[in-house]
């Protein structure tokens, strides 16, 4: 089909170029363009929810939103169809037109992260792990309750038009941007077609990591081309089993999970983003009862408060905390002078030393004294000299699993075609990524001054076991 310059629309993209959308202008009536779903307020909201979390407040130039990030991974969606379109249909049967397909993956790619909170990842962590729920789960009640109407009368992307008898399934979208159970009977019932498309979304490289991977490795100042996503793109296909990446393209898909594992090395688990991180864990709970409390000061579950949650975004969150330090009530003011010191980058927790594990197959974390940081922190008192063993003192493990197959289960997404046996398997037996750990650790103390690092150093040291220092911050 010719391009229809008259219903297109570009956005500019540092990262990718132009990203084009079908534009509002031009369409019949009853149709829905792709822009009103970009300019609804859940995705607009997007553009007050940082992508890096904490880390902006350290990489100063690492700005960005995640409203760049899931307008990136939107493009990213139609690239890898333009790509694998073809061999999705030799792969299963009954396969939806091209455009369905990559309409589809495309409003899952743009409202993959919708349901985040303030600081992202952290809020799931530090919020709604108390419903038992995470971003995913409010995104998939969004796309079906909030958006579901205006999706299914989407008629067409960039590239083409869906067929006369079609219409966008948003429990399809929802369903996509989740990740897999693990639970059989929550995973069946959906088409084969379906089910493969499910790698662009989890899985060892998707339209997510692709895009966030780039995006952040630019925007932070590490890398303006982090790894050759075209090669990556043109190796990979459909088949039987699933996505497949062909053995000449495994080297970049083992440079891509080797960028995004020192992505969180140097930007996510850097040391003075896990301390902001420490200081934030301390007020979080207290702040977010005065945010998001109802009138009993219990917390508020999001999915039943969606309209006030679709308003809690960060810009929100740090105007009204920079409000307190002002408020009549004590208790508030306490806890906006701590806000204050932490937005001034006022930091109380500073590392004193660290070590950094790698777990290899057959070394499970959970077996080593990883597994209990208040043992390792009893321990490494006891070792302190007497006047040392009750200073204040955090432990920080921050964790990173370079494949699937070491957090399971969003394993079984990937697979390697090898032309010497011909036939695919999955992508995660260990001498594929012989070079590569299953895992690792970073293990840090921290403490609320530099003046004691000598001593913790050496308690740790008792502890860990006598190793080469590897302080960063030295």
């Amino acid at each position: 089909m010719p391009r229809d310059f008259n219903t297109e629309s570009l956005s500019h993209d540092p990262i990718h170029g132009y990203i084009p959308f079908i534009s509002r202008e031009g369409l019949p009536a009853g149709e829905v363009s792709e822009q009103e779903l970009i300019d609804h307020p859940w995705v607009q909201r997007m553009r007050q929810i940082h992508q890096l979390q904490t880390a902006w407040w350290v990489f100063p130039s690492a700005e960005h939103m995640r409203f760049q990030h899931v307008l990136g991974a939107m493009h990213l969606s139609s690239v890898a169809i333009d790509r694998w379109y073809e061999s999705l249909v030799a792969s299963c049967s009954n396969v939806p037109s091209r455009p369905y397909v990559e309409s589809l993956v495309r409003m899952a790619a743009l409202l993959h992260d919708i349901g985040h909170g303030p600081f992202g990842h952290f809020f799931d962590d530090h919020y709604l792990d108390q419903f038992g729920i995470t971003h995913e789960d409010i995104g998939a009640v969004v796309i079906q309750k909030e958006l579901g109407e205006l999706l299914r009368r989407v008629r067409r992307n960039p590239n083409g038009k869906l067929g006369p008898l079609e219409e966008l399934d948003p429990g399809q979208i929802a369903w996509l941007i989740r990740r897999p159970t693990g639970k059989a009977e929550l995973e069946q019932g959906h088409p084969s077609w379906l089910r493969k498309l499910r790698s662009l979304f989890s899985g060892i490289y998707t339209v997510d990591n692709m895009d966030f991977v780039l995006r952040d490795a630019y925007m932070s100042g590490y890398n303006t081309k982090a790894f050759d996503l075209s090669r990556m793109l043109h190796y990979s296909f459909f088949t039987a089993e699933g996505l497949t990446i062909h053995a000449r393209g495994l080297p970049t898909l083992i440079n891509f999970i080797e960028t995004r594992a020192n992505l969180f090395r140097t930007i996510y688990f850097h040391r003075t983003v896990r301390a902001i991180d420490l200081a934030l864990e301390e007020m979080f709970g207290p702040t977010m009862l005065r945010l998001f409390g109802d009138k009993k000061g219990k917390p508020m579950n999001p999915l039943e408060h969606l309209d006030e949650y679709r308003r809690l975004t960060e810009s929100t969150f740090l105007v009204d905390v920079q409000r307190w330090s002002q408020h009549a009530d004590l208790e508030l003011v306490q806890l906006g002078q701590q806000w204050d010191a932490l937005i001034a980058r006022n930091v109380s927790w500073k590392m004193a030393c660290e070590r950094t594990f790698n777990f290899h197959a057959g070394e499970a974390e959970q077996t080593s004294i990883f597994s209990e940081p208040d043992l390792v922190e009893r321990r490494i008192r006891a070792k302190l000299p007497a006047n040392l063993r009750e200073i204040p003192l955090k432990i920080d493990v921050a964790r990173h699993y370079h494949r699937p197959s070491g957090r399971l289960p969003v394993g079984g997404q990937n697979f390697l075609l090898d032309p010497a046996d011909g036939t695919p398997r999955e992508l995660h037996d260990d001498e594929l990524f012989r070079a590569l750990p299953t895992s690792f650790s970073i293990f840090r103390v921290y403490s609320q001054d530099h003046r004691h690092d000598a001593a913790l150093h050496s308690a740790m040291n008792s502890v860990l076991g006598a190793v080469v220092d590897s302080r960063t911050n030295m």
